[in-house]
């Protein structure tokens, strides 16, 4: 089932345990679908063993079977972290959201069936992330990390882990816990040293052995993970780095340049001797720092924005955005074309 119909299918339950028949058109009008989706919703509860009795007649409908009454919720670490971050993810618009009010009180449902100490830290965690964008597949990271890390910024209580970099050397780190963010389907910790020292971010399928230690201790007033995260990204070094400048507004090289890819900022002044250095009435430019393991895919996407730009550098770069104008420009005049 999608995480809509998982939704709709607790919600009918939690009507039906209401108590007393329920008309079929009550039950369509309260879940917000047709009479033909309350049948199939009645058929998955039917499919989980929940006696849903049909009663026939003028007055008839839908009702739990007499006595019937709902076991105990009985679901591992991971598996009530899968049901939950499935709902949030419902409701924070990925494919087959629910609606909102459906989703909460789905995922109310279930916090309320699980023991006090699971639930306790799934709240932790639910209270503690943050979500930038639809998520990509990748590595999950362990339930048990990432619960341990929400319930330890919650609680502001400085943790000890095993941390392998991206070069694969591993250390021992010692961190004041910030916040968490889910980003493009990693996860991601934000968080100083524990003397308050540089902002670090780790990514949370590197950590290993997480222990919430002594203490505690303040978050920045302000302080925003998610940016954070983003901003980190974009600045990540890599084997290039690109500095561009091109004319036009942010909001439009947002939409070919994402937050985690291109850090982008005001620069008024145009290019040196550009006679189209921008006027009042028109756009300005912006600067765009790219950190990139390759440059071909970037030619491209300055061909999308189609605004005028200048590359700083790498001088490669600039080799790649001509053989790209070299290309459409043979394309374009081409006089065969395929059948």
């Amino acid at each position: 089932m999608t995480t809509s119909t998982t939704a709709r299918v607790l919600a009918l339950l939690e009507i039906l345990q209401g108590g007393g028949v329920r008309t079929v058109p009550e039950l369509a009008a309260r879940l917000g679908v047709d009479e033909r989706t309350v049948r199939r919703y009645v058929g998955h509860l039917l499919d989980l063993d929940i006696p849903v009795d049909a009663v026939r007649g003028r007055y008839g409908g839908y009702r739990l079977a007499p006595g019937y009454r709902m076991p105990p919720l009985m679901l591992t670490d991971e598996e009530a972290l899968a049901v939950l971050l499935g709902l949030l993810a419902g409701q924070r618009g990925g494919p087959g959201a629910a609606p909102a009010a459906a989703g909460e009180s789905a995922a109310a449902k279930v916090r309320r069936v699980l023991p006090v100490a699971l639930r306790q830290r799934l709240e932790a965690l639910l209270e503690t992330a943050d979500f930038t964008e639809r998520p990509r597949p990748a590595a999950p990271p362990e339930a048990a990390v990432l619960l341990e890390l929400a319930e330890a910024v919650r609680k502001r209580r400085p943790v000890a882990f095993a941390y392998t970099d991206r070069k694969g050397d591993g250390s021992a780190r010692t961190v004041l816990p910030y916040g968490l963010v889910a980003h493009s389907g990693r996860w991601y910790l934000t968080g100083a040293g524990r003397d308050g020292g540089e902002m670090r971010i780790f990514r949370l399928d590197r950590i290993a052995s997480v222990r919430m230690l002594s203490g505690s201790f303040e978050i920045p007033d302000g302080f925003d993970p998610a940016a954070t995260v983003l901003d980190h990204l974009a600045r990540t070094p890599w084997k290039h780095d690109v500095s561009l400048r091109v004319r036009g507004t942010v909001e439009h090289l947002r939409d070919h340049l994402p937050a985690g890819i291109a850090a982008l900022s005001h620069d008024e002044p145009g290019p040196s001797g550009d006679e189209s250095s921008p006027s009042d009435d028109g756009p300005g430019w912006v600067r765009v720092r790219i950190r990139a393991e390759r440059l071909d895919w970037i030619a491209p996407v300055l061909a999308a924005l189609d605004r005028p730009f200048v590359i700083e550098r790498p001088a490669a770069l600039r080799d790649l955005v001509r053989a790209l104008a070299r290309r459409l420009g043979s394309y374009a005049d081409a006089d065969d074309h395929p059948r």
